[in-house]
């Protein structure tokens, strides 16, 4: 090893560079009442660093890029105010004549990346930064012997290109960092420095985001590589910032020249180069040297041990016995294997034996055990020291604890793999896995099968008992999943109450089954929250390879199927895939984005079927009907796409876009009779349906008595039923006609009917259909009729479509009827013509 560092400093006993033949920064001044996007633009102008703040020839400060992630980039008067409310005093400086190596020292004393140079006059003559040092000092020999991954000691601040700049500004402050990593979609990295920060302070650009400010791509190089290549790098591309790569190519760090000052323990280096300054060249055989050596090694914060040719331990320094726990009587005259831990085969230090002879030197990640049976990672690197006659005579190793290290890689793994809540896998890994087990299962010809569980009514949990509440139910849930399946069966949470479980192999669907009843069982004990006993239940639906599915994704989604399958049979069990079932899903989701898409395009029509007085054959209305004619499909019922678009959320604009149709047909072609037009409950809870009614009627000058408002018995819901009979209320002075449709369907209360404002009841059609042979249909729409007579409210019944049927409403006392006896509902300007013709 003293050979080695004797080597490695062959050229320290030429003199030590001044501070003032080096220094390459020029300075640049403003008074102290310049505001910050000045100073920025003198400093972006001249592309320095910092800018030093004087009054006359007096340094009163110095703000640099780093000073400048302190400004609040929103607030208003940020880059406005003068420059010495921001400045930092005093301002750290040297003479022109030290030594380099001591101003370096100084650095890393203060902590800080430049230096004022002052002349014998105490004038400023230039600053020294940490990239003149990088450049001018001789420690290529210890370079060469670092690899990069062993100077990042943290993982880099990564931030996306959408985030604004103030944000980015907070997060680089919060995080101490020169630069940030900024990621694009397109997965081409770039790069934010604290320069950039001065660039855009210039500008007075603070509302930019980082995608109009990073550069791409932004230079990388591989954490193994050495930090000679890294700094030769920098010289050569002019930066001060690489981004550094794993094994797996994925940035793991950033390397800036005050990474490669700290941890190149350039200060014991400079201790080496201080001794040996004014010695010559046989200075380095002399006891003395040998001394010094030893310091240095003492010193060192990584652990060093020299070996013989045959591997004896003949010394090692005080972080050796701080990191393995042997002292050093303990470990001189053993052999490394004393710290061996039995993790690596024979192979791996054949291996390692085999690199080190031929080339030289090793390194690499090894597990070694400590003196109290700990075992620990450490980051190892040996090289081979050899003689003046060019055999080796010793082996030099250095090593350092990574464990906090592998701790990081171990949290990012489990951030990435496993959900952070229950411990159990993530979306990400069950994909994996299933994948796996799909290829296995495949390869082999066997089954294997999906169980999807979702929690039944878990969103009371949450409402009612705070979110905590439900975390701690999903942790149980986890905990009596895992106890319920066997070794090799795999549980995961995908997301929310959605839990899935992975079968690779399985014979018969029995097993499945007893599974699937042993999971609902689990439920069956209560849950402990909030100190009260709280009942859960769960739906699991079950699909099966290859029967179902052939693809991960389409296990997954039959199993999805599956288990909604479930939960519409009532909750708290299984079923089974059915290829029916997915298929009806299957249509009802086309059908879900052809009616949002004929919404959106207007493509739904209104037509109008005439209301007829019994007595004088006369049109007393019409009704407005929405029909879809699909250019695909062709014509899709009412009845299949009324209730989608309440299930959906989209009664509300379908029903706008039909009453703006029948608004227009009254205004176009003057139609003289009250139209009707169906309104939903859900229409009905809406805060704002009375403005839209009446802005609608205004748009078109349409006059309220021209329509007439039909709801339905789930219109007049008990809960709602005071603001239901105010808005009724307000409705019917407004002017609107008001009627009950589909009556005699519903759960009306006949005193809560009593109150309501309504002008007529509306006889289903089910009524109406085996009229008059059905007696008990004949007794019910008589009731009504005498009911609604009562009550001073005229009747009509729909759906007629026989004289007979006719002919006992009639005489049964009903004011009016629609029907295919009377005419279908039609297109406007076919019912126009018709009427017309009449």
């Amino acid at each position: 090893m003293v050979s080695h560092l004797t080597e490695l400093l062959s050229s320290a006993h030429n003199p030590e560079p001044k501070v003032c033949q080096i220094i390459s920064q020029q300075l640049i001044r403003c008074s102290p009442n310049t505001s910050v996007q000045q100073a920025a633009r003198l400093m972006h102008q001249h592309q320095v660093s910092c800018i030093l703040i004087c009054d006359d020839s007096a340094v009163l400060g110095i703000w640099t890029e780093a000073d400048a992630k302190r400004l609040n980039c929103l607030q208003a008067d940020a880059f406005r105010q003068p420059i010495h409310q921001v400045m930092t005093s005093p301002v750290i400086h040297v003479s022109a004549d030290i030594a380099l190596n001591q101003a370096a020292s100084l650095m890393l004393q203060k902590r800080i990346r430049r230096l004022l140079v002052l002349d014998n006059e105490q004038r400023p003559l230039g600053m020294l930064t940490q990239t003149d040092i990088i450049r001018q000092q001789r420690i290529e020999h210890y370079l060469r012997l670092r690899d990069v991954g062993s100077s990042i000691s943290r993982p880099p601040l990564i931030l996306c290109s959408k985030t604004p700049l103030n944000h980015a500004v907070k997060a680089m402050q919060q995080h101490n960092a020169e630069a940030a990593i900024v990621t694009f979609t397109d997965g081409v990295h770039g790069i934010i420095t604290e320069r950039d920060l001065i660039r855009l302070i210039a500008d007075g650009n603070c509302h930019a985001e980082l995608w109009q400010l990073a550069k791409r791509p932004v230079l990388t190089v591989s954490h193994s590589c050495s930090l000679l290549q890294a700094v030769d790098l920098l010289k050569e591309k002019n930066f001060r910032h690489l981004a550094v790569c794993n094994e797996h190519e994925a940035i793991c760090g950033l390397l800036s020249f005050s990474d490669i000052l700290i941890h190149v323990e350039y200060a014991y280096v400079e201790q080496l180069k201080q001794a040996l300054q004014a010695r010559d060249q046989a200075l380095r055989t002399s006891a003395d040297y040998l001394r010094l050596a030893q310091k240095v090694i003492d010193a060192s914060l990584d652990g060093i041990m020299i070996t013989n040719v045959n591997g004896i331990i003949e010394s090692v320094n005080p972080s050796f016995s701080q990191l393995t726990g042997y002292s050093a009587e303990e470990a001189i005259g053993q052999t490394p294997a004393l710290l061996s831990s039995g993790l690596h085969n024979k192979d791996f230090y054949r291996t390692l034996w085999a690199t080190l002879l031929q080339q030289g030197h090793w390194q690499g990640e090894i597990w070694n055990k400590r003196k109290n049976g700990e075992i620990y990672p450490e980051w190892l690197s040996i090289t081979a020291i050899r003689g003046e006659d060019g055999d080796i005579c010793q082996f030099a190793a250095i090593f350092s604890d990574i464990s906090e290290r592998k701790y990081q890689e171990t949290k990012i793994h489990q951030l990435a793999y496993l959900d952070e809540l229950t411990g159990l896998a993530n979306r990400r890994m069950f994909l994996d896995r299933l994948k796996l087990a799909l290829a296995n299962a495949h390869r082999h010809q066997h089954q294997m099968a999906v169980l999807f569980l979702d929690l039944d009514l878990f969103k009371r949990i949450n409402d009612t008992l705070g979110h905590q509440a439900g975390d701690d139910a999903l942790k149980e849930v986890a905990k009596r999943l895992q106890a319920t399946v066997r070794e090799g069966e795999s549980v995961a949470r995908l997301g929310g109450d959605e839990f899935t479980i992975l079968l690779p192999e399985i014979t018969d669907t029995t097993s499945l089954e007893n599974l699937a009843k042993r999971l609902v069982s689990q439920f069956d004990l209560p849950f402990r929250l909030l100190e009260q006993d709280f009942f859960l239940t769960t739906s699991i639906g079950i699909s099966v390879y290859p029967r179902d599915a052939q693809s991960a994704d389409q296990l997954i989604k039959h199993a999805d199927v599956a288990m909604y399958q479930a939960k519409n049979a009532g909750r708290n069990q299984y079923c089974f895939y059915q290829e029916s079932v997915g298929q009806q899903t299957q249509n009802e989701l086309k059908l879900e984005q052809a009616l949002r898409q004929a919404l959106q395009q207007q493509h739904l029509q209104v037509f109008y079927q005439p209301k007829v007085c019994l007595k004088t054959q006369q049109l007393t209305g019409l009704e407005a009907l929405v029909r879809w004619q699909h250019r695909e499909h062709g014509f899709i019922s009412p009845a299949s796409f009324i209730p989608l678009a309440e299930k959906l959320g989209l009664i509300s604009l379908l029903s706008d876009q039909v009453l703006a149709q029948v608004c227009r047909d009254i205004r176009d072609y003057k139609l003289a009779l009250p139209v009707a037009v169906n309104i939903s409950a859900m229409q009905l809870l809406e805060p704002t349906f009375s403005q839209r009614l009446q802005h609608q009627l205004q748009q078109y000058q349409i006059a309220p008595k021209c329509i007439e408002l039909e709801l339905t018995e789930s219109c007049l819901i008990p809960e709602h039923a005071d603001n239901t009979l105010m808005l009724l209320t307000n409705l019917r002075q407004q002017g609107f006609r008001l009627s009950i449709d589909d009556f005699g369907t519903g759960y009306s209360s006949l005193s809560y009917l009593r109150r309501l404002p309504i002008d007529c009841l509306k006889i289903d059609r089910s009524f109406v259909d085996e009229l008059p042979d059905n007696s008990e249909d004949a007794q019910i729409a008589q009731a009504i009729i005498a009911m609604a007579k009562a009550l001073g409210l005229d009747v009509i019944a729909e759906g007629v479509e026989h004289p007979q049927q006719q002919a006992f409403l009639l005489k049964a006392g009903c004011s009016m009827a629609q029907g295919y006896l009377y005419a279908p509902a039609l297109p406007i300007a076919e019912l126009n013509s018709q009427l017309a013709k009449a």
